[in-house]
């Protein structure tokens, strides 16, 4: 009895004992443990061990063979907008070789029907109809009178010889002639072609903007000065800090900036807006220098060639249509012209924004080489606009814009401000040297102000970017037909050679 009832308790105490190990043993396990060395029970915890792992090789195979067994899983289709995938560069490529291979059907067509228009002496005719008269370049010339009586007055005024109503009345006056006296040359003077006289009318332009900024920047200058700062570090226009390179220069304060050289190097920077220190670059890259002046060379012929070649049939071609106003005949002939004349102002833009101005900016050493941003992504006409031309923007923003609105004006009524203003000087460049005005150039940019509106209240992403571009391709072509109908029928209507074409 003795012996049983010792054994009892022990047998009860081992089955506690096994219980209790197989449970820790299944935790170890659980974790990722090894099997403890000092085990008193091996073959229990190896037999629970494979009871345990028994389902869990089970499940594996089941999920192995569901594997196998299936080919389908919850996802959406690529072209779908809830499909994360984003890479088209495909896509992309297909419609270039689609574009290549359908210009060069209607060039082949072109090439065919008319033979080879291209023709390089030609093009001299457009700014010269004596070689020896060059008006164009000489009214060029003149411009250097207002650049010095402006230079001049802001000596004056710094010194305090005149008062700041009679510099303003001085700057009235010079801004005035700026705009009216090439205007009233090239209406009068019948040797200036139109070409010449849109080239002339464009460097008068620039330069009124130019001294406009040069005049608000000295007041400010003075205003400053009178204020008792001691130095200008840095432009009163730009907060921005000057980068390293620029900060090797020397920096000009105020009246230090009015010299003779620091006016010509502001008047043949790539900008509109005045600074007393501009941003330089450390050298001239020669590599850089040459290559933009090989594309600005190449592009040039590319761009006289392709309007020899393509535009100058289509627009004859479209007068008579004009004249009779077919109008299944005018939209088939305006939808012939809009792939040329977009082409050629891609072309254009990239030549005279990057391409040349780059080559000017190297040449000064200038830093500041933003002369566009990425208009071609633009959602609103706004957008465009404030990123296409930004030594544009930067001027209208800081000697128009801003102002009109310090002095109360609705954010609303300075836009269209902007836009008035730049309809007026889009009309000045077209008109004048045409020597007619039917306001067609200033009609197409107010009309700007309505479609911005529905195209930012309307369309969004992607529609609002095809809308804009719509607007650049169909816009452009009709005030090219508008133009040049008029321009031939008032002053080339009894030119036999245009009555063949009609």
């Amino acid at each position: 009895m003795t012996d049983k009832d010792d054994f009892r308790p022990i047998t009860r105490n081992r089955r506690r004992a096994t219980i209790s190990n197989a449970k820790s043993e299944t935790v170890k396990l659980r974790n990722g443990a090894s099997a403890a060395a000092s085990d008193p029970f091996p073959k229990t915890r190896e037999s629970l061990t494979k009871n345990l792992q028994a389902p869990l090789n089970e499940d594996k195979r089941k999920c192995g063979l569901y594997d196998i067994m299936s080919c389908h899983k919850l996802q959406e289709s690529m072209l779908s907008s809830a499909s994360s995938f984003k890479n088209y560069r495909g896509i992309l490529n297909w419609c270039v070789v689609m574009l290549v291979l359908s210009n060069a059907r209607l060039f082949l067509e072109n090439l065919l029907r008319y033979g080879i228009l291209v023709d390089p002496i030609e093009v001299v005719s457009l700014f010269l109809k004596d070689p020896y008269s060059w008006p164009a370049a000489c009214l060029v010339i003149v411009s250097n009178v207002f650049i010095l009586v402006a230079l001049y007055t802001e000596r004056k005024l710094a010194m305090g010889l005149i008062s700041e109503k009679v510099g303003l009345l001085i700057y009235i006056f010079n801004l005035t002639v700026v705009l009216c006296f090439p205007m009233v040359v090239v209406l009068k003077l019948p040797s200036i072609t139109p070409v010449g006289g849109a080239f002339a009318l464009g460097i008068y332009t620039i330069l009124f903007l130019k001294l406009y900024s040069y005049k608000d920047v000295n007041r400010w200058c003075r205003e400053r000065t009178q204020a008792k700062a001691r130095t200008l570090s840095r432009s009163l226009s730009c907060p921005s800090t000057q980068s390293a390179s620029s900060g090797m220069h020397l920096q000009v304060s105020y009246p230090g900036n009015l010299s003779l050289r620091d006016m010509y190097y502001f008047v043949f920077a790539p900008t509109l807006c005045y600074e007393l220190n501009f941003p330089r670059s450390e050298s001239i890259r020669m590599g850089f220098l040459f290559r933009r002046l090989f594309e600005m060379f190449l592009l040039t012929q590319l761009l006289v060639g392709l309007t020899q070649q393509w535009m100058v049939p289509i627009i004859r071609s479209s007068m008579k249509p004009l004249q009779e106003m077919d109008f299944s005949r005018m939209t088939e002939r305006l939808l012939r012209l809009a792939v040329p004349n977009h082409l050629l102002w891609l072309i254009f833009f990239y030549s005279f924004f990057h391409s040349s101005m780059n080559f000017v900016a190297e040449l000064l050493r200038f830093g500041d080489r933003e002369f566009y941003r990425d208009w071609w992504n633009s959602e609103t006409i706004t957008y465009f606009w404030q990123n296409w031309n930004i030594p544009v923007h930067k001027w209208c923003l800081r000697h128009f814009y801003k102002p009109l609105m310090r002095r109360g004006a609705g954010k609303l009524l300075s836009q269209s401000a902007v836009f008035f203003a730049s309809a007026f000087f889009h009309e000045y460049l077209v008109s004048v040297p045409l020597r007619m005005f039917r306001l067609w150039a200033f009609m197409g940019m107010m009309a700007q102000l309505p479609l911005a509106w529905f195209v930012a209240r309307f369309l969004r992403g992607n529609y609002g970017n095809a809308a804009v571009w719509l607007s650049l391709i169909i816009g452009q072509p009709i005030a090219v037909l508008m133009y040049v109908h008029d321009y031939y029928v008032t002053h080339n209507q009894d030119d036999p050679t245009v009555t063949e074409a009609l």
